[in-house]
């Protein structure tokens, strides 16, 4: 599988991301914090928001640069982790990842919590 982040992984329709933020679950793996809805479906996909809060960082580039970091350590781990499992289970997997943290971590760390987070995303998805 290509590792890429393309347009149809993200997303983007209002009525999608009500739905999500309204009837949906959620955990915390530090630094991240997921919020996520499945459902049985025809077609297996999995779409994802990476969001920063303005309020912990002020500065655009500050949050512009973790999300850059939080999209490269999803981009490098769904290939291997969710993506199989996706389309093993056909679901329909929307969810969000927030970042919560107060400070700016190295991007080691968060790439080996973003592999903690999609394992236990899995987890919960099979029970």
């Amino acid at each position: 599988m290509k590792k890429t982040f393309k347009k149809e992984e993200r997303l983007c329709s209002k009525s999608d991301i009500d739905a999500l933020f309204h009837s949906s679950s959620s955990f915390v793996v530090y630094p991240y914090r997921v919020v996520y809805t499945y459902l049985p479906a025809d077609i297996a996909a999995a779409k994802v928001i990476i969001s920063v809060s303005k309020r912990r960082f002020k500065k655009a580039h500050d949050r512009n640069r973790i999300k850059r970091l939080m999209r490269e350590a999803y981009r490098l781990q769904k290939g291997d982790l969710l993506y199989p499992f996706i389309q093993e289970k056909v679901l329909n997997l929307h969810f969000a990842i927030q970042y919560i943290a107060k400070e700016e971590l190295p991007f080691k760390v968060m790439e080996e919590k973003m592999i903690k987070m999609l394992n236990q995303l899995k987890e919960i998805c099979c029970a």
